[in-house]
């Protein structure tokens, strides 16, 4: 795969509500390595979002520093009784379109050379690797409030509920978006051949 295209998580993400609140109350405390271990839990799904949407490693690595560096600047603000993970993300997904709507060029994707000699089963795996690129470009394509439900439902893999919470908009929008989501991935796919 491409330097610069996202690869999905290999981890679900580590829900436990109650650590994160010990671990955000030892920071208020004056416990710094307790952020870290949020850091620890947390940067790998945050970055994995957040590259998602930028498409490009080293500015997603640099925005995810900004988030960690964000939200550790406001912990103080945040409540509670919501998910760590839901508040978080939410600052990543700010921080990406604020860095896409500024960024005024995008770089081309360079497109991988396809060997003549490939046996059947390593063309039936480069298939498979171009249509998930494909897939993943197309997901880049969409408006970002759609590209931010999908990154957050499938490739993440967050339960409605989480989504909703991230994003601050209720399930029934979500779904909707979901479904929107999913139509215009299918119709942008389908108009380059490939069937979904």
């Amino acid at each position: 795969m491409p330097a610069d295209q996202p690869s999905p998580p290999t981890t679900v993400i580590p829900y436990d509500e109650g650590m994160d609140a010990r671990l955000v109350t030892r920071c208020l405390e004056g416990e710094v390595d307790a952020f870290g271990e949020l850091m620890d839990r947390y940067q790998r799904p945050v970055f994995h979002g957040v590259l998602q949407m930028v498409r490009n490693r080293e500015d997603a690595r640099e925005l995810t520093q900004q988030v960690f560096l964000k939200a550790y600047e406001h912990l103080a603000s945040f409540d509670r009784t919501r998910r760590f993970f839901s508040w978080i993300y939410r600052i990543a997904v700010n921080e990406a379109i604020t860095f896409t709507r500024a960024r005024h060029s995008h770089e081309p994707i360079a497109e991988d050379l396809e060997p003549a000699d490939l046996a059947p089963s390593a063309m039936d795996d480069l298939e498979a690797r171009r249509r998930e690129r494909e897939l993943r470009r197309a997901i880049a394509r969409l408006d970002p409030k759609y590209g931010a439900v999908i990154t957050l439902f499938h490739l993440l893999q967050l339960p409605y509920e989480a989504v909703a919470e991230a994003l601050e908009l209720p399930e029934k929008t979500i779904k909707s978006r979901l479904f929107t989501a999913r139509q215009l991935l299918r119709e942008d796919l389908e108009g380059l051949g490939y069937e979904y």
